[in-house]
């Protein structure tokens, strides 16, 4: 009964292999496909004829159409997305959700052949399918972080540029066109879309919907009060950038303050497993008893689930938000 079960999540974990395969080959061709199609319809328009809808976007979750109508009714697909989109990574929601259940199967068969308990079964099935999101997590958190550095800058270049005379659309323009990527991308799109009709207030909630940046938002609502109320724009944003500076001044305080707290933590997460490694080398049948034998593995989880409890208790304590 036991080899029949790791057959058959052997023979799942192949059928997800071929699937994810077949995804991303299907939505490469599929994209050339539309590429193609989209040129030959330019081509073929006459001057007379309405052109085509420039900010019609359709978001696909995946390339396959059932498997994209499956997705939409999922919130944990939308979730995805959204991480796709901030991190400006490559892919669709599609292949990193199957990708999670490929890693998560594969996490079972390990589990079953090699573990042989069930809670450690379950902790690796859950580290191994988390891990496409977590890819997705680190890399929209450095973007984000990436992001958050610039905007002080920007908002100072915006600010003198309202002053010298530019209209709003130049000021964006001009940080679109100094800056380096994250910042200028989000604002070049930005621009494009107010420049080819859509609503500026719709347009800056897209660039706070692409950018997780709660500096951001201060900007943001304080050109929609301006656009509504009127003020001097220039002075609102140069206030925006200089109170933005002094947060990152503070939080940079914080951060030496709790440099202690934050050593002291990582120390202690390293000390059980130095230990147990300098004991393996000086005594290996002393240390060893820890996974030879029923209590000593018990007693093993026990320090594991410790030591997590510990970790996330002093990650609370260091970590500030300013």
């Amino acid at each position: 009964m036991y080899w029949i079960a790791a057959a058959v999540i052997g023979f799942v974990v192949f059928l997800l292999a071929v699937g994810v395969s077949a995804l991303m080959r299907s939505g490469r061709e599929e994209r050339g496909e539309k590429v193609r199609a989209r040129l030959r319809t330019l081509a073929m328009e006459s001057v007379d004829a309405p052109g085509p809808d420039v900010l019609l976007r359709h978001s696909a979750l995946s390339d396959v159409p059932w498997f994209n109508r499956f997705l939409e009714r999922m919130r944990w697909a939308a979730h995805v997305e959204r991480l796709i989109r901030q991190s400006r990574a490559k892919g669709s929601a599609g292949a990193y959700l199957l990708a999670c259940a490929l890693l998560g199967m594969i996490g079972v068969y390990v589990g079953l052949v090699v573990i042989g308990k069930l809670f450690g079964l379950i902790i690796l099935t859950f580290l191994l399918a988390r891990a496409p999101i977590w890819y997705l997590q680190r890399k929209r958190d450095r973007r984000m972080l990436h992001f958050a550095r610039q905007l002080p800058e920007a908002l100072d270049l915006m600010a003198r540029a309202l002053k010298a005379g530019h209209t709003f659309g130049g000021a964006v323009r001009m940080v679109a066109d100094e800056f380096d990527d994250p910042i200028a991308g989000e604002f070049g799109q930005t621009l494009d879309e107010i420049n080819f009709g859509l609503d500026p207030d719709r347009a800056l909630q897209n660039l706070l919907d692409r950018v997780d940046c709660p500096d951001l938002k201060f900007f943001v609502v304080s050109v929609n009060i301006q656009r509504e109320s009127g003020g001097n724009l220039a002075e609102i944003v140069g206030n925006i950038a200089r109170l933005v500076r002094e947060r990152f001044a503070l939080f940079g305080k914080v951060k030496v303050l709790s440099a202690e707290g934050r050593l002291s933590a990582l120390i202690l997460s390293a000390m059980p497993f130095g230990i147990t490694g300098l004991l393996y080398l000086i005594n290996p049948g002393y240390i060893s008893l820890l996974w030879t034998t029923d209590l000593g593995r018990s007693m093993a989880w026990g320090a594991f689930w410790s030591m997590c409890v510990g970790i996330w208790v002093i990650r609370r304590m260091v970590r500030i938000k300013v």
